[in-house]
């Protein structure tokens, strides 16, 4: 298990745009994905590759590709949705699954109302997304489901975590691969990021 945290100028510069309340619905729901997709390039750097002969206009030569091509994304239900249309930029032939959990606001813990993956999903190599680490109780939540699926290889992307969120997700699980955008200060008394960047769900789909 590795946590990465991005140090890439564009994700930070990015980031910064999306924490300002002035950024519009149309252009965080842009900057979503087009920061997914730069933590994706990271994320997937240790694919195995393996050796084809392919044809260029000039000669025959040995070039690389994904070894299996076995990969799947599975957003966090609703706000996960928009990191794996940047995903998918990358990885288009990826299949893709859906984990439903919605945050109960007295106890802050997920509670799960969909799952739906592809069949073959225990043999490929899984990206879970979802925008915000907060609590770690919907990342945990989500990756339980998929284990109790048959899932073993996991890897958790999100544009920003706290701590607290780390924490929690690294104990629970600790054979998964954690990409995080800006790893930020900490919790307030409501369980959000600071100084984070709003509700993401709310933001991306304009519904607050």
């Amino acid at each position: 298990m590795a946590v990465t945290i991005m140090d890439h100028p564009l994700i930070h510069h990015k980031l910064g745009i999306m924490r300002r309340k002035a950024t519009s619905t149309k252009e965080f729901r842009d900057l979503v994905s087009e920061v997914a997709m730069l933590i994706c390039y990271e994320a997937t750097r240790k694919l195995p590759l393996t050796d084809i002969e392919i044809e260029t206009p000039l000669v025959k030569t040995i070039a690389k590709e994904i070894e299996g091509k076995k990969l799947c994304i599975v957003p966090i239900l609703r706000a996960g949705l928009h990191m794996a249309d940047g995903i998918l930029n990358l990885i288009p032939n990826a299949k893709v699954g859906h984990v439903g959990l919605y945050r109960n606001e007295e106890t802050l813990e997920p509670v799960e109302y969909f799952c739906k993956l592809p069949s073959d999903a225990a043999e490929r190599e899984i990206f879970v997304v979802d925008p915000m680490l907060a609590t770690g109780g919907s990342a945990v939540a989500a990756i339980d489901i998929l284990k109790k699926r048959g899932i073993t290889k996991f890897h958790f992307l999100c544009l920003i975590a706290a701590p607290e969120g780390v924490d929690r997700l690294t104990k629970a699980h600790p054979d998964i691969d954690i990409y995080i955008g800006n790893l930020d200060e900490r919790l307030n008394e409501n369980g959000y990021i600071l100084p984070g960047l709003g509700d993401a769900g709310d933001r991306i789909y304009g519904t607050k």
